[in-house]
C-alpha cells in the first residue's frame, strides 16, 4: 500500500521543496533580486508589519470570494504573475501553470517571455467556465508592428487584457545571477519574442527602444483588448496613466528585480490607489507569501493580487499540481483571515480591517 504524499503546510516549505530541484544558476534566475535585494527582502517585510484589526460575531458562513475586475465578476482576487521561462522549471512549462490556475478559478497573466504559445494556453483553459482572468503581458521592445501583431493575436486566441510592463526598460544588477551566471536551455523555444536586432545591446541601445508615455498612448489608441500598465510605484504616473484612459495599474516592482531600494508594493499601494482614486483597476504584487498578506493588500485599496515565485516554486518540485497547492493554500488562508475579520465578501474589505498606524 502507497503513502499517502505528505503536502507542505505553507509556501515556505514549497520554496524549501523547490529549491531541492533548482541548479545553483535556475535559483539565482528566479529566487534572485536586484543587488543587495533590498528591496526584494522589504516587499516580504512590509506585508508582516501591517497588523491585522479582527471583528468578532459578525459571520455565520463561510466568506465569498467573489471579485469583480474589468466589468466582469471571477471566483477570485487571485491571479497568477507573468514570468517567464518556466519551461527550466517543469517540461509542463506555462501549461501547467494555466491548468492549476483555471482549476482553482485563478486567473492568469502569460508571459511574453513564457515558453509556450499563447494559442495553446487558451486552448486549454479559455473555455473553462470556473476560472479566472486570462491575460497577456507585453514588453515594448522598439517594434510597434511586432507589439501590435502580439496584442491581435492575443485578442483572437480569448484574451480578455494586456498588461504592459513598464518599469524594465533594462535589467537590474543581479549580483546573485552574476555569480552564478546561466542561461535557460537552448531547447525552450521562445515564441513570442521578436528575432534580436544585430548590433549594440548596451544602455544607450536598450534605453532607445525603451517605451515611452508616447508608445502608451498609442497602443492604447489600437489596442484590441483593454490595457493595463505593470510596474507602477509613483502616484504620479498612476495619475498620469489614469488621464490616458487605461484599464487598470499593477503596483509593481518587478519583484524587487530591478532597482534596489525602490519602495516594497505594500508602501506604494495605498499612495497608488488613492491616485487612481476608482478611475482604473489597480491590482498589486510582490512579497505575498499569506493569505493575510491579500487580505491587506485588498484592504489598502487593491482589487486583485497578482502571485509569482510561490507558484513557480510549487511547478518546479510537483507540477500542475503543485502550483494548484500553492494557490490553494493562500485562498484557503484568505478565506480564514476574512471570516477571522469579520469580513463575508471581498467588498467588504476596505482599510478599517487594518489597525493604525
Amino acid at each position: 500500500m502507497h503513502a499517502q504524499r505528505a503536502w507542505p503546510v505553507n509556501l515556505a516549505d514549497h520554496e524549501t521543496l523547490a529549491r531541492a530541484h533548482l541548479t545553483p544558476e535556475a535559483d539565482a534566475y528566479f529566487n534572485g533580486g536586484a543587488a543587495d535585494e533590498i528591496t526584494m527582502a522589504a516587499n516580504r517585510q512590509a506585508w508582516a508589519a501591517i497588523p491585522l484589526w479582527p471583528r468578532v460575531l459578525r459571520l455565520r458562513a463561510a466568506p465569498c470570494l467573489k471579485t469583480p475586475l474589468l466589468g466582469r465578476t471571477w471566483p477570485s482576487p487571485v491571479l497568477v504573475a507573468p514570468m517567464a521561462q518556466q519551461g527550466w522549471l517543469h517540461p509542463d512549462a506555462e501549461r501547467a501553470t494555466a491548468l492549476a490556475a483555471s482549476a482553482l478559478g485563478a486567473g492568469m497573466v502569460l508571459s511574453m517571455q513564457a515558453n509556450t504559445p499563447l494559442e495553446h494556453i487558451a486552448q486549454d483553459v479559455a473555455q473553462e467556465p470556473g476560472r479566472g482572468p486570462l491575460w497577456f503581458q507585453l514588453y515594448h521592445l522598439g517594434n510597434r508592428g511586432h507589439t501590435l501583431a502580439l496584442a491581435q493575436r492575443a485578442a483572437e486566441a480569448g484574451y480578455e487584457a494586456l498588461v504592459l510592463t513598464v518599469d524594465a526598460p533594462i535589467h537590474g544588477v543581479r549580483d546573485r545571477e552574476r555569480r552564478h551566471p546561466g542561461h535557460p536551455p537552448r531547447a525552450l523555444a521562445q515564441p513570442h519574442m521578436p528575432t534580436p536586432a544585430s548590433g549594440a545591446e548596451g544602455l544607450d541601445a536598450l534605453l532607445r527602444q525603451a517605451a515611452t508615455w508616447e508608445d502608451v498612448v498609442w497602443l492604447q489608441s489600437r489596442s484590441p483588448l483593454p490595457l493595463l500598465l505593470k510596474g507602477i510605484l509613483h502616484p504620479a504616473d498612476a495619475r498620469t496613466a489614469c488621464e490616458l484612459g487605461v484599464a487598470g495599474v499593477i503596483v509593481s516592482n518587478h519583484g524587487g528585480r530591478v532597482l534596489d531600494t525602490a519602495p516594497s508594493t505594500a508602501t506604494a499601494l495605498p499612495l497608488v490607489a488613492d491616485a487612481v482614486a476608482g478611475r482604473a483597476a489597480v491590482l498589486v504584487d510582490g512579497g505575498l507569501r499569506r493569505g493575510t498578506d491579500i487580505l491587506k493588500a485588498l484592504a489598502l485599496g487593491a482589487h486583485g493580487v497578482l502571485v509569482g515565485r510561490p507558484v513557480l516554486h510549487g511547478l518546479a518540485h510537483a507540477g500542475a499540481q503543485g502550483a494548484a497547492h500553492v494557490l490553494r493554500l493562500l485562498q484557503d488562508e484568505l478565506m480564514a483571515a476574512m471570516a477571522l475579520c469579520g469580513l463575508a465578501d471581498i467588498a467588504a474589505i476596505d482599510r478599517a480591517c487594518l489597525q493604525p498606524q
